[in-house]
């Protein structure tokens, strides 16, 4: 092994470092009570958006959730094929369409929100119970800022990129 003692106390009081190791422990959480139901987290994460937000736009839903335009659009249209969503060019605006949650997504769900459920009441019985708000708020604050960036950097255009040519 490389490197010292110090440079691992470092890295675990790093916040960064820390956050990306909780966030891989909830994601182990997550697949040991929801994974057996077939759905990812981001896939759970859109069809809740979806059913809270009927007929919501692919762009808000982007917004909504933080997941990125293209992998979102490969989300929904994995759902679409599964049957557990349905996507519609609106009257309003022929680009957008709207995306609606349908009876089998309502479904698979309703059957994976237990283990949802479960998953946060783990996390939580984690942190003290005089902590738990706290803890909330500063993950809120987090994520309220990545919302700022957001606003201030709009997603760009995906650009397809071509295989050159062999001449």
């Amino acid at each position: 092994m490389t490197g010292n003692t110090k440079d691992v106390k470092q890295l675990t009081r790093s916040p960064y470092h820390l956050l990306k190791r909780a966030a891989q422990y909830a994601a182990h959480v997550y697949m040991g009570e929801v994974g057996k139901s077939g759905l990812t987290q981001r896939q759970f994460t859109v069809l809740l958006a979806v059913d809270q937000n009927d007929g919501i736009s692919q762009t808000a839903l982007v917004k909504m959730t933080g997941i990125d335009r293209s992998t979102l659009a490969d989300l929904v249209a994995r759902l679409l094929a599964q049957g557990y969503l349905q996507r519609r060019r609106t009257k309003d605006d022929g680009r957008t369409n709207s995306i609606r949650i349908t009876t089998a997504g309502k479904k698979v769900l309703k059957a994976a929100q237990p283990g949802a459920d479960e998953v946060d009441k783990q996390i939580l019985a984690m942190i003290a119970p005089a902590d738990r708000r706290s803890f909330g708020e500063c993950l809120a604050l987090l994520a309220s800022q990545m919302d700022k960036v957001e606003e201030r950097e709009p997603a760009r255009p995906v650009r397809k990129i071509r295989a050159r040519r062999r001449a």
